[in-house]
């Protein structure tokens, strides 16, 4: 959502208050399926704990997906004997759809969930969701890969779950340590706005809203966990490796093609110091021209390929405008998407056109070297048209890059595309300030992703102060 001509707010991370009438601070979901022996003992294990070293009130969800045990009645029984627990009933599978489920009905400020086994200590709840409730961080995780985690499981496990993480980082650049441990938790406002992006309704569900979150610019704080493997356990560890590949091509399709538009969400949460505009600091400068340097360096191969290869049947003018010509389309590309952070095809033949101007530019100064040497020589060896090519290409480099930064993407934000909105409804303004009495709403703008929410589904709560921000437009772009 943009601040510039029409301000809007949205919620910044600040410290929740100590006490909310009425509301618990923490809502920790317990997804389950055909879990009549373990879910008593834990719901009661988990209940203790909190009771004795929770500082806030709390609920804990059962999030029954579907049983055909004992599990419903079980958890009939528990949310009837202790007041801190609930019980939701799904008729589908899907550990992914019981948490969107219950964490986008829930009014508590701090969504979390556990898997039924325990098999994290119970000791990292409270560092798991401490960087929430201070406003620090979005999202939380517990590692089992972290340096200081203790762990006790087979090898076979830890392959696949190292390898698993290991294709993250190497396919979706996921800067994350663990993807797959049943410990997580996330701030109720940042999940209204990026669960709707999450397509997963099983295991996948958190690592697709992991990568999501971090290629939003969300803060993802991690808790080194001891964590000890449940010998009952009843993954399929075949079909769930297999749902995660899918996934993961899934969503790595999806980041390449710029399907999503995460762009849009990139920090709305509270005052992110790289938003600050600092004096005689051009913004992103430093970043965009290692970016730069990069394409430009690969390009530079690319095109005296295609001219080494086009010289072969046609002259060193024809040769070089079309392996020019070529290479520039590509380092257009390659610029908007990696170095000026422009996803989505929102622009891309502006740009391309614009892009190709400055090609013109480039052409005029490489064929003009050219014409010098042909001037001075006859007949110039190869190696001497190839480096005097390399020296004008060079100073076509500097003035593409000055080009493209005030020209070309000159209305880049870091990253920021053309908005696509839509007016706030009368609705919609209602239940913002219902949400927020004391929050003024100043012409906001709604986009597609929030557009589709719910009325009582509104991204501020409460609990939290409005402030205005400067952010970004937001857009869209089975159990265990």
């Amino acid at each position: 959502m943009r601040t510039d001509s029409s301000p809007g707010t949205l919620p910044a991370r600040e410290h929740l208050p100590a006490a909310t009438a009425g509301t618990p601070v923490l809502d920790v979901v317990i997804p389950v399926f055909n879990e009549e022996k373990d879910l008593q003992p834990c719901v009661r294990r988990l209940h203790d704990h909190l009771t004795r070293t929770f500082p806030y009130s709390f609920r804990i969800t059962i999030a029954d997906n579907a049983s055909t045990d004992a599990t419903p009645s079980v958890a009939r029984r528990l949310e009837a004997r202790i007041p801190q627990v609930r019980n939701v009933r799904l008729e589908q599978k899907g550990r992914g759809r019981a948490l969107r489920t219950v964490w986008s009905a829930s009014d508590a400020p701090i969504l979390a969930y556990m898997d039924v086994d325990l098999s994290t200590d119970l000791n990292a709840l409270l560092p798991l969701v401490a960087p929430l409730i201070s406003g620090h961080s979005d999202l939380a995780i517990g590692s089992r890969l972290a340096r200081d985690s203790r762990v006790v499981r087979g090898p076979k496990r830890e392959f696949i779950s190292r390898a698993y993480n290991l294709i993250l980082r190497g396919s979706l650049q996921a800067r994350f340590s663990d993807a797959q441990c049943g410990f997580k938790a996330i701030r109720r406002d940042v999940a209204r706005i990026l669960l709707p992006l999450v397509e997963d309704t099983g295991w996948f569900f958190d690592t697709e809203m992991l990568v999501l979150a971090e290629r939003a610019g969300l803060r993802i704080h991690e808790v080194p966990v001891d964590w000890v493997d449940d010998p009952d356990s009843t993954v399929h560890i075949v079909r769930t490796a297999t749902d995660d590949l899918k996934g993961v091509w899934r969503v790595g399709k999806a980041l390449a093609t710029g399907s999503l538009s995460l762009h849009r969400l990139r920090r709305p949460f509270g005052d992110d110091p790289r938003d600050r505009d600092i004096q005689d600091v051009p913004k992103g400068l430093a970043r965009q021209l290692v970016g730069f340097c990069v394409v430009g360096g690969l390009s530079t191969l690319f095109y005296l390929l295609l001219y080494s290869g086009f010289r072969q049947f046609s002259g060193s003018q024809i040769a070089n405008a079309l392996a020019l010509l070529v290479s520039a389309v590509a380092n257009t590309a390659a610029n908007r998407r990696l170095t000026f952070g422009v996803r989505g095809r929102g622009g891309a033949v502006r740009h391309q056109a614009q892009g190709l101007v400055v090609f013109g530019i480039g052409l005029a100064l490489t064929s003009g070297s050219l014409v010098a040497l042909n001037a001075a020589a006859s007949e110039p060896a190869h190696t001497t048209e190839l480096a005097v090519l390399v020296a004008a290409n060079l100073a076509a480099t500097v003035l593409r890059f000055l080009l493209f930064r005030v020209w070309v993407f000159s209305d880049r934000r870091d990253g920021d595309d053309d908005p696509v909105t839509t007016p706030a409804t009368a609705a919609d303004a209602k239940a913002v300030e219902a949400a927020a009495p004391d929050a003024t709403v100043v012409d906001v703008t709604v986009t597609d992703a929030m557009a589709g929410r719910a009325a009582g589904g509104v991204w501020s709560d409460a609990t939290v102060r409005r402030q205005p921000v400067r952010c970004e437009d937001t857009d869209r772009g089975d159990v265990r």
